[in-house]
């Protein structure tokens, strides 16, 4: 009869002997694995090139929105995939992660993936650039503007977490010039005028802070030191001169303009006269108007242009409390340099494009007669894109086709 201390030696063996085996079989397939590696995936990458994955979008029938956030672990991302039903074991996962050398190769934004996927597929497309959409930002548009361009391109973020972003300068208190904005509750958004217009490419998940961000990044490079330097020359701030600008980019797209519409406005709020520190800016009067669901218009009501608002340049002596758009780099270095010598203190548009200047008051009256037969025609003659929105060929918003003018309230 075997004894017990014989069984138990037996036992022990046999589970040696499975471990070995399972050890040596684990090995034989991680050796084969690693060297079948290079094949698989030039196979996985001759069918992408071959258009296989060409149709994998958000509105492929069975697909998996997967959003790798910045910073995550294979782990994380792991764990993201089991919820989703993709994979069982995370465990496994990782493994073969590690294997294949993906740790720390994984691309943070939006994928598409497949219930069907393989591991490695897996893991591949999760390299790849993340699902993105170009966008244009024109010269002049709104915040509320902006919003709408995004979300029409498929951009999904919460509008009210976006507001929210936009009045939070401690989040963005690493930018310098964000730093030395004077907040106001007067103001309808702390970064209105800094969300610098141009071409971007943003995942359709973004966060708001990485949108902002974004704009933020390209607002920073364009910013010189020079700016800073004839801004204080000016006596001016550089939020005040990003107000000037957005104002100076509001009531005209022509870059000849920019400089003499400029130098109207320095020229007022440098004057002795204190009557003359009104600005009477049709431009803001129209974003007041814009705000609150209009559309923008030549012409005003008296009721308009008393809208009881810190942003009614025509009521408020001075700049408005912040930007009322998004100015280029033209309304900028207009804002900064003013046409020199230039006498102006009125402007009135011309109705076709153009822009005509005055010194005096009974000047400017004769040209407000001699062109606003021209403003309802150009008035009615706005059309509009996708967004609502009027963009000039030179890629600036423009609601009133060259003709805001200034007028002596």
């Amino acid at each position: 009869m075997v004894s017990k201390k014989i069984k138990i030696a037996f036992r022990i063996l046999i589970i040696l002997v499975l471990l070995f085996s399972f050890a040596v079989v684990g090995v034989i397939f991680g050796y084969n694995y690693v060297l079948s590696q290079e094949k698989r995936f030039e196979a996985l990458s001759a069918k992408i090139e071959a258009g296989y994955y060409d149709e994998l979008s958000a509105d492929t029938p069975g697909v998996v929105t997967v959003v790798v956030n910045t910073g995550d672990s294979t782990s994380d991302i792991a764990e993201r995939l089991r919820t989703a039903g993709l994979i069982n074991n995370t465990f496994i996962f990782s493994l073969l992660s590690k294997i294949n050398g993906f740790d720390g190769s994984y691309v943070a934004g939006t994928h598409y993936l497949l219930k069907n996927f393989s591991y490695d597929e897996m893991m591949y497309f999760l390299t790849l650039e993340p699902a993105s959409v170009k966008v244009m930002i024109p010269e002049g548009a709104t915040y509320q503007e902006i919003k709408q361009i995004l979300h029409k391109a498929g951009l999904t973020f919460d509008d009210n977490e976006m507001d929210r972003c936009m009045n939070s300068t401690n989040l963005f208190v690493d930018y310098s010039f964000v730093s030395k904005i004077a907040v106001s509750e007067d103001r309808d958004y702390v970064l209105a005028g800094y969300l610098y217009p141009d071409t971007y490419v943003f995942d359709i998940n973004a966060s708001p802070e990485s949108i902002i961000r974004k704009f933020l990044d390209n607002t920073a490079t364009k910013l010189y030191d020079d700016y800073y330097t004839r801004a204080k020359k000016l006596g001016m701030t550089m939020d005040e001169v990003i107000t000037l600008a957005s104002i100076i980019q509001s009531e005209t797209g022509r870059v000849s303009d920019m400089m003499y519409i400029s130098a109207v406005f320095h020229n007022r709020l440098n004057s002795k006269k204190e009557d003359d520190h009104i600005l009477g800016s049709s431009a803001t009067i129209n974003y007041l108007i814009k705000t609150r669901g209009g559309r923008a218009t030549i012409r005003h009501t008296d009721e308009q242009l008393n809208i009881d608002s810190p942003y009614n340049t025509y009521t408020h002596e001075g700049l408005p409390p912040g930007p009322i758009c998004m100015p280029g780099s033209n309304a900028i270095a207009a804002a900064l340099y003013p046409e020199p010598n230039c006498n102006y203190m009125y402007f009135c548009a011309t109705g076709d494009g153009g822009t005509a200047y005055a010194t005096t008051y009974s000047e400017h009256q004769k040209n407000v007669k001699k062109y606003s037969a021209n403003w309802d025609a150009a008035d009615s003659a706005v059309e509009v894109d996708d967004n609502g929105i009027k963009v000039n060929e030179d890629g600036t918003i423009d609601d009133t086709p060259e003709t805001t003018k200034v007028t002596d309230p």
